[in-house]
């Protein structure tokens, strides 16, 4: 993995600020430790931070062509780069590295901006092509790797890995987007292509942008979606069958790196399943890692040393203090925007036990809304025959009535906690499954958290919104496919794959994701629903295929999650600590929150009455967001 930055003048041929360019790039060294290297020439400025995975000798950045009229900086991995550099020998470019890097020069030179479509992997890169006077940026499919960028009034256009690179250049306006303040609280991230300050953008997963100096408009183009077309009629053996292999090669291609490399292993069932797939692919024992919680609660590591012990891997495993929130301030400093998955905390601790032997780390995300593993798609399919029996004129009366008069029972079991799912019901199918989704209900978040003059700000603006654009253009329109889209285009690069890339590359640690290889990815998409989600079982031509391969503890055992107890945390150690930050006078300064009601929160959630820690949380990393860059 490496950190990618880069000032571009769209108009002219303004000398770059060469030391104001290093800042950026050295504001991203944690993401590329082994070197750096920074290109000027006149209106253009790359720079670049380097972690060495592939022909370590050679590949330093940026790259240039022979003759140095093409020049690239490059984060991440193109998995494909030999078929890829084999094709271009035919073609009749001849290649002096080992590594990708040179692959994406002369691809970039045979085919423009269909370069992108040959590539299999992570990546966010830009390529200056100076006779065309062209700027062109990707993004991968799935958004695993990061690229932030602005266009600034005074005609500069910059680019970063993360934000904190945008923001060490002056002119980088800090105005924070009412709108996307309204995401963070209703989805505990800022979805793609959003930023939280209104001047920043996201370039979304699956989008290129190319710029001509000269020309004024740039508008990102999406080169590729996830298509949901049927694969044909497989039987259930069948698809089975094609999966494990798919599985295998997503897996065998992933395996290529001079340095270092293992396996983080939850004891989950995507996880256990890409170390036994490395286990078989491997000469030598897998190195596996994983977190142990004191608290049974929270911990699946007796699962993990299940799957240790059968593929004898080199497992090491560390205990976790429950009690571990000595990361809460470096959190800001990691993420940049406001981030409120508080697994963000247990995510840091094993990439920096997994760095501790290995460089680069394979995991299982993108499993879940690959193979509809989430029980909320379950409960949102038995809410939609629901919808489907009665039209929304009668649903909303009818079940908007029952939402508010129902108790809200936090305490009790869930069966008897209906008033979310009557509330649910009342909606149409997008503001059903946002109501499920969001951290804060409308009803908690618009209606009393935020302050008249914030509402205002808004100007009618809701969170939404973000679904509806999805699902509008939305491949498929059946009732698990259309939430699997949705998360994919929005949970997935917004909340799990920025936890993993920032907590990865705090500590230099590069993550493959095989689940989420897009061939890979395609291909199940277009797989028949119920071989997903059949009656109750998620993921359930995938747990079928590896019956084999795991024990059924494993396979059909409750999903735990990455959890971390914030409800004790908040009634306990942090009870002051986060009463003096959500009412403190950063939070009260912002004019977003209604202060009472933040009171309201804090003093029912401390004597029990409620349970707010998702909301506290979101307000905790809030205020920590505005102490560091508003």
């Amino acid at each position: 993995m490496c950190g990618i930055v880069g000032i571009f003048d769209r108009f002219g041929r303004e000398e770059i600020d060469r030391e104001l360019l290093g800042r950026m790039n050295e504001s991203q060294f944690h993401r590329g430790p082994d070197g750096g290297g920074l290109y000027t020439e006149p209106g253009l400025g790359f720079g670049h931070r380097r972690l060495s995975i592939i022909d370590l000798s050679n590949g330093q950045q940026p790259f240039f062509n022979k003759d140095k009229t093409v020049v690239v900086t490059y984060n991440g991995e193109i998995y494909n780069f030999q078929d890829i550099r084999a094709e271009l020998e035919t073609l009749g470019y001849r290649f002096e590295t080992h590594c990708d890097t040179e692959v994406i020069v002369y691809a970039w030179e045979a085919w423009g901006e269909s370069c992108v479509d040959r590539f299999r992997g992570m990546f966010a890169f830009a390529i200056w092509d100076r006779p065309r006077e062209t700027l062109f940026l990707a993004r991968d499919r799935l958004g695993v790797k990061p690229l932030y960028y602005a266009d600034l009034p005074n005609g500069k256009f910059v680019f970063g890995s993360e934000l904190k690179a945008l923001l060490a250049h002056p002119d980088v306006p800090r105005k924070i987007d009412p709108t996307a303040v309204e995401d963070y609280f209703a989805y505990g991230y800022v979805p793609d292509p959003k930023s939280i300050f209104s001047g920043v953008r996201k370039l979304a997963p699956g989008f290129r942008l190319t710029l001509r100096r000269g020309e004024p408009n740039c508008w990102p183009e999406c080169y590729w979606d996830v298509p949901f077309v049927a694969n044909g009629r497989l039987t259930e053996e069948q698809a089975m069958a094609e999966l494990l292999e798919r599985l295998k090669e997503a897996v065998r291609i992933r395996l290529v790196a001079d340095v270092p490399l293992g396996a983080f292993l939850s004891g989950g069932v995507d996880s256990s399943a890409v170390v036994a797939m490395m286990a078989g692919l491997s000469a030598d024992p897998v190195n596996t890692c994983s977190i142990s919680f004191g608290d049974p609660a929270f911990n699946e590591a007796r699962y993990a040393q299940m799957v240790a012990d059968r593929y004898r891997t080199r497992h090491r495993v560390k205990q976790v203090d429950p009690d571990d929130f000595s990361l809460i301030d470096r959190l800001a400093g990691l993420y940049d925007e406001p981030y409120a998955d508080s697994s963000a905390l247990p995510t840091y601790r094993v990439c920096e036990l997994a760095r501790q032997e290995v460089t680069v780390a394979l995991s299982g995300d993108g499993g879940d809304e690959n193979l509809a593993g989430y029980r909320r798609y379950r409960w949102h399919t038995y809410e939609e025959r629901i919808r489907s029996l009665l039209p929304l004129g009668v649903r909303r009366p009818l079940f908007g009535l029952l939402g508010r008069v129902y108790p809200k029972a936090d305490w009790a079991p869930k069966i008897f906690r209906a008033k979310s799912t009557f509330e649910s019901l009342a909606r149409d199918t997008v503001e059903g499954y946002f109501h499920s989704v969001s951290l804060l209900p409308d009803s908690l978040r618009r209606d009393r958290m935020f302050s008249a003059e914030f509402k205002r700000c808004l100007q009618g603006y809701q969170a939404v919104e973000v679904l509806r654009q999805h699902a509008e253009s939305a491949p498929t329109r059946h009732p698990l496919s259309l939430v699997q889209y949705l998360d994919m285009k929005t949970y997935l690069p917004g909340d799990i794959l920025t936890k993993v890339d920032r907590a990865s590359m705090a500590h230099a640690l590069e993550v493959r994701v095989p689940l989420l290889d897009h061939k890979l990815v395609e291909w199940i998409s277009g797989l028949a629903p119920d071989l997903k989600l059949k009656a109750r079982e998620g993921k359930y031509v995938f747990k079928k295929s590896m019956e084999r391969y795991l024990p059924g503890d494993i396979l059909y055992r409750p999903k735990m999650g990455f959890a971390v107890p914030l409800a004790a945390w908040f009634r306990g150690p942090l009870k002051q600590r986060v009463r003096d930050a959500v009412l403190g006078p950063v939070m009260a300064g912002s004019g977003v929150f209604d202060m009472d009601f933040l009171k309201t929160m804090l003093d029912q959630h401390q004597a029990g009455l409620r349970d707010y820690s998702a909301g506290l949380w979101s307000l905790l990393m809030y205020e920590s967001f505005l102490r560091r860059y508003a």
